[in-house]
């Protein structure tokens, strides 16, 4: 579980300790960490089933050593969750580094665990889980932020090849799946200490994460308290609609299409 020592991570750890699974979280931050190990700690069988490893996961040779620690304690994996993400600003044009950080972070740090994890997990030949956190910035990309939008819409692509490949190798029981998170009251979104009505608490999340792998979904596409499924589907559906009618990029905010919009958005599909 990689991003696991606050947030998503730290809930969905949480869970799998309270459901009887050996957990491995890392992060960056060896006190964060440490502190995350405790409350994991406290839910787990036992302590030794719960492990805490420093990690950049934007470095491959700190995955390929967190791999052959949690392999070396835990004899292999069964479910990797990469979850690791930040959120700095940017624009189109800059800053270099800031884009270079959360690409390297968001995209890489995916990109890194899955093709340093899943060849030991394919050897075991055991039925295993791969979910990767994306954001619906990935798929409607909304101004403000284009770096964070791109490096999450890398992980849809990305992810959307990853189990076109795994569902297509013979002997594989390895299931991967796209997390993509609505409104939820976390660290990456500078939010104050007390949670918005508007968003889900990460353990929400979680709860309705879990369902849905229960139910075999590729795309978890999680609403929160202010946004509907409904209303996430209709969002979607105006973004692929810039291609296919050839209105401008990104016209649901672009004052000429407001009203329009507001139409299509009352629409049922």
């Amino acid at each position: 579980m990689t991003g696991g020592a606050s947030g998503i991570g730290l809930a969905a750890a949480l869970r799998y300790c309270q459901m009887g699974l050996r957990v491995c979280i890392a992060d960056r931050g060896s006190g964060r960490l440490a502190d995350a190990r405790a409350i994991l700690e406290s839910a787990a069988a036992k302590p030794g089933d719960v492990l805490a490893v420093e990690t950049d996961v934007s470095d491959v040779e700190q995955l390929r050593r967190l791999e052959s620690t949690v392999v070396g304690e835990f004899g292999g994996v069964d479910i990797l969750m990469n979850n690791a993400g930040i959120g700095s600003s940017s624009s189109a044009l800059g800053p270099a580094d800031h884009w270079q950080r959360i690409l390297d972070v968001n995209l890489w740090g995916v990109i890194h665990g899955c093709q340093v994890f899943i060849p030991g997990m394919l050897r075991r030949g055991r039925p295993g889980l791969v979910i990767n956190t994306g954001s619906k910035q990935g798929i409607t990309t909304p101004p403000g932020n284009p770096a964070y939008n791109v490096s999450k819409a890398g992980v849809k692509a990305y992810t959307e090849a990853l189990q076109h490949e795994l569902r297509n190798t013979p002997g594989a029981q390895i299931q991967a799946h796209l997390l993509i998170p609505g409104f939820v009251h976390t660290g990456i979104n500078g939010l104050a200490k007390e949670k918005p009505a508007g968003a889900w608490s990460p353990a929400q999340l979680v709860d309705f994460m879990l369902e849905r792998l229960a139910a075999s979904d590729f795309y978890i596409l999680c609403p929160d308290n202010d946004v509907s499924r409904e209303l996430d589907e209709r969002r979607i559906l105006w973004a692929a609609g810039d291609i296919v009618e050839n209105r401008p990029p990104l016209s649901r905010w672009d004052p000429k299409y407001r009203d329009a919009f507001a139409a299509f958005a009352k629409l049922r599909s």
